[in-house]
């Protein structure tokens, strides 16, 4: 029998988007199921019987019910045979999980929307303040990402195919983007985002291939 998945997700969201991309990869038929963040339906009764926590995202896939981004890339990495997401050695595996949590640990969580809104809120400020915000921990956690990057060969995060670390890399960058973060200066970085955008999988897994949720 197929093996299919059900996604909820948000089109902008990073962790959403991370795991778009490791079920493109594997080649895994998914189902996706629009949770809109701006709505605060992720705080509706009916989600958080799936997702107790009230974020993004939530895969149902095997009969089971799972959430947190990486644990659930992991996951599909355990039960896929054939999967390059995690190398098989154990050097390659501390590798590509100090490069995803780099960014998904360190990056993602001070520039949630939720938090800038907060220090926005705090301060009195505007849009100015969340962008200015935006720009400076994503500036200084790419540079520190791209001294990370330059001891690995590529044209990938890690070698020559696509690993968790890339799945985490093109969403902060579709990030970086949208705030105006200059990253001209991150070769390496840019060399991996180049090769990653190159495929499919990751072309499909872009925000603007999935599309903004309705408003209702």
């Amino acid at each position: 029998m197929e093996r299919t998945a059900i996604l909820f997700d948000y089109w902008r969201s990073s962790a959403s988007y991370r795991v778009r991309i490791a079920l493109n990869l594997l080649q895994i038929p998914t189902e996706h199921r629009p949770v809109n963040l701006l709505t605060g339906a992720h705080r509706s009764e009916a989600y958080l019987v799936e997702n107790p926590q009230g974020i993004l995202p939530t895969l149902q896939i095997d009969g089971k019910t799972l959430t947190q981004s990486l644990a659930i890339i992991e996951y599909l990495h355990a039960t896929t045979p054939g999967s390059g997401l995690l190398p098989d050695s154990v050097d390659g595996q501390f590798k590509v999980r100090q490069l995803s949590d780099a960014i998904a640990m360190e990056i993602h969580p001070v520039c949630n929307l939720g938090v800038a809104q907060h220090v926005v809120e705090l301060t009195g400020g505007g849009d100015e303040v969340k962008a200015e915000w935006m720009r400076h921990f994503i500036s200084k956690g790419l540079s520190a990402f791209e001294m990370l990057l330059a001891a690995s060969d590529g044209p990938f995060c890690l070698g020559s195919q696509p690993t968790m670390a890339d799945c985490c890399l093109i969403p902060q960058l579709y990030n970086a983007d949208r705030w105006g973060v200059d990253i001209s200066g991150f070769t390496r970085t840019l060399e991996a985002r180049d090769a990653a955008n190159a495929l499919k999988a990751f072309q499909d897994a872009h925000p603007d291939a999935i599309g903004a949720p309705p408003a209702s």
